[in-house]
């Protein structure tokens, strides 16, 4: 099973940006769909986005829908989530999952890493 490993997590304020990054330890990250997902104190975990195994594709959460972008780098087996105008409503580990299956756009994944924390001050 493939390791992943998140960074790029922190406090900013209301509005800013930050940029996520995923790395995994090999290159069966590039064969398969790929990942984020986040979840808030007292909530369950919620999907953010999702990208094909060869960035073709790409599904969103409504919630993130125009301020969010999924990327990857194959050729580094790393996935990037730039989150820009991010709200409060954003605070939340954020999760990278890797190994997506069933029909697209998935949900299910086989592979999961340890989450970084995003806080997003009023």
């Amino acid at each position: 099973q493939v390791q992943l490993v998140e960074s790029g997590g922190g406090l900013v304020q209301a509005g800013g940006s930050l940029r996520l990054s995923c790395a995994a330890s090999d290159n069966t990250f590039s064969s398969y769909s790929t990942g984020w997902f986040r979840q808030a104190p007292g909530k369950e975990r919620e999907f953010v986005a999702a990208i094909y195994w060869n960035g073709g594709r790409t599904d969103y959460a409504d919630s993130v829908k125009g301020r969010f972008t999924i990327s990857r780098d194959n050729a580094k087996n790393t996935l990037y989530l730039q989150m820009n105008s991010l709200k409060p409503d954003d605070t939340a580990v954020y999760y990278c999952a890797a190994g997506g299956y069933g029909k697209w756009p998935p949900r299910d994944f086989r592979s999961w890493g340890q989450g970084t924390q995003v806080t997003v001050s009023s």
